[in-house]
Parts: structure tokens; C-alpha cells; sequence
């Protein structure tokens, strides 16, 4: 199989299936007299694996898998492969944590007037020095009142101090919690933002569903490299 019959399959360019070699995510190609590269069923089953395992871990970790498995090292490429996995539920209980607070934030009724950041730290059971130290992380941004200095928090301050409080109980940090905080404000409120968290929840199910997939082509490639070991081990009980 020449270098173009293994880029046609997929759109590729020659010169991308030889990057690909070379970088070791394709295992290495056999050679003519002439020193042709010259490619088998098995370097296609790798390739077909790794353009499956992208849009699940990102090119950086695909490339780490097939670069680990193509040495020899499966339990590096499983690990790796597991990470992957770690990162997606915890980016689903993030999202999950956002959407409870959200939700909690949202029955409650527009904040009326100005407030001082003692009577709000009383009204949450915060101390005056935690909303200070919100303040220097830039999770709120109070105004401050022109001739005694004192902070003054209005409506959209206030809902950004409940919005933190609840992702603080959650066990965010506050660096997790600023981005979230500037995505509310710049939204102009709560309400915007629930065509984000659909939209957020639908890339990490299309990350889910890639993960499968790739799993699934790289389980056919380990199973092409080294068939007895894998037919043995889907056969022995533990």
C-alpha cells in the first residue's frame, strides 16, 4: 500500500501520512529497493485509530495513546486514555455545579437598592474580610461611594457575591469561579446564559460519544497488533 492509498481513505495529503510516521503515531513503514514507503493493513487500522481518538482527547493526547501504544507501552497509552476520561466527568460536574447554582439564583427576586458590605455578609453568613477577598479575585466588583470610601454593592454585585457563595460551597476554587462570574456579567445576567450551558453540555456529550468511538478503533488496532494477547484476555476470567 503506497503513502496515497492510505491518505485517500480519509482526505489526507502523502505528506501528512509520512508526518504522521514520523511522528510516531503510525508505526513504521516497510521500504521498496528503491526506498519507497510501503504500507499495510495494520498502518491503516492506526491511522483510522488515531483520526478516531482526536475529537475525544484533542491531538496532543491522541498523539501520546498511538506514540505509546506503537512502542509497546498499552498500560502508558490506558493511562493516558483514563486521564481523558477523569477530565471529562470533571468537567461534567462543573457544569452540573454551575447549573445547580444557577438555578438557585434564579427564583430569587431582583435585588431592590444599594447594600454595604456588612448587612450583605450578615444576610449570607459570609465575614466582611471574604467579600473583600472576592473583590481582590475579581469574582465582584462594588463601587465605591465618592466622599466616605465604603464599597456599595448593587443588584448585579449581589448576584454575582450569591452566585460565587454557591460555587464556593460546591468546593470551586475562586480561580474556577472568576471566568463564570465574567461569563454572568458580560451575558448582562443569569437568564442569557442558559443557551451557553446547553450549548456547553452539548460538546461534552459529542466528547463522550468521540471518546466511544475511539476507543472502539483503537481497541480494533491493539487487537490487530497483538491478537493472541487480546483474544486471550477477553476470554480468562480476572
Amino acid at each position: 500500500m503506497r503513502p496515497v492509498d492510505l491518505a485517500r481513505e480519509h482526505g489526507l495529503s502523502t505528506q501528512a501520512i509520512r508526518n504522521y510516521e514520523d511522528a510516531g503515531i503510525l508505526p513504521a513503514a516497510g521500504r521498496t529497493v528503491h526506498g519507497y514507503r510501503t504500507y499495510t493493513p495494520l498502518h491503516a487500522q492506526a491511522l483510522r485509530a488515531f483520526l478516531a481518538l482526536v475529537p475525544g482527547h484533542g491531538h496532543r493526547t491522541a498523539t501520546s495513546i498511538m506514540q505509546a501504544v506503537n512502542r509497546g507501552a498499552t498500560e502508558d497509552a490506558l493511562r493516558l486514555i483514563d486521564e481523558s476520561h477523569g477530565q471529562l466527568l470533571g468537567d461534567r460536574r462543573t457544569l452540573q455545579a454551575v447549573e445547580a447554582a444557577l438555578r438557585d439564583l434564579a427564583p430569587v427576586p431582583q435585588e431592590r437598592g444599594d447594600t454595604f458590605i456588612g448587612p450583605l455578609a450578615r444576610r449570607l453568613g459570609l465575614r466582611p474580610a471574604t467579600l473583600r477577598k472576592w473583590e481582590s479575585a475579581g469574582l465582584v466588583r462594588p463601587r465605591r461611594d465618592p466622599r466616605t470610601g465604603y464599597r456599595i454593592y448593587g443588584a448585579a454585585d449581589v448576584r454575582d457575591v450569591r452566585l460565587a457563595h454557591q460555587l464556593r460551597r460546591g468546593g470551586y476554587l475562586l480561580e474556577q469561579i472568576a471566568p463564570l462570574i465574567a461569563q454572568v456579567r458580560s451575558a448582562g445576567g443569569v437568564a442569557p446564559l442558559e443557551s451557553t450551558l446547553r450549548d456547553w453540555q452539548s460538546r461534552l456529550s459529542a466528547r463522550g460519544r468521540a471518546m466511544l468511538k475511539g476507543a472502539a478503533d483503537l481497541d480494533a488496532y491493539l487487537r490487530a497488533r497483538e491478537p493472541h494477547i487480546w483474544d486471550r484476555l477477553a476470554v480468562e476470567p480476572e
